[in-house]
């Protein structure tokens, strides 16, 4: 069975074409230290960008970054910084915030794009399917005898 078909059978409504609308992320992106700098030069180039809110952040070599994510994710961000010619801060906490930030986008985004999962309700796909089947469990007998034992 095609899980369209399995979707109405349910009665499952799958419309989600404005899965990511909602979906903001907020994020602190760190520069290197050296050259310094870095963050003053960048926020008016961030704060270009549509759909993207950039300030100073709480240490001088950060920058506050609020987007949407159905417009922007990190890693499209960092790549545009890197082009322009800026230096990330490398250090192992910053890569794992970034690597942890990178995953938890790509799955919101990948799971935005794929359908609705049956979860509940999945039995009642089976039901009303062979609902339809003239082999289902239909007894002639009529209900006044069928009552009777």
């Amino acid at each position: 069975m095609r899980r369209e078909t399995a979707y109405k059978l349910a009665g499952r409504n799958h419309q989600r074409d404005n899965a990511l609308d909602e979906a903001h992320c907020d994020y602190e992106m760190s520069f290197a230290s050296n050259p310094a700098g870095q963050a003053e030069r960048a926020l008016p180039l961030l704060q270009q960008l549509a759909f993207l809110r950039a300030e100073a952040g709480q240490r001088p070599e950060t920058l506050s970054l609020r987007y949407e994510l159905s417009h922007h994710t990190l890693r499209e961000l960092e790549t545009y910084l890197e082009e322009q010619g800026f230096v990330l801060d490398q250090s192992l906490v910053s890569c794992l915030r970034r690597a942890l930030a990178h995953f938890c986008e790509d799955t919101r985004t990948r799971n935005a794009a794929s359908p609705q999962r049956l979860i509940k309700q999945s039995n009642q796909v089976y039901v009303k399917a062979y609902e339809r089947h003239p082999h289902g469990d239909h007894d002639d007998t009529p209900v006044e005898l069928r009552e009777i034992k």
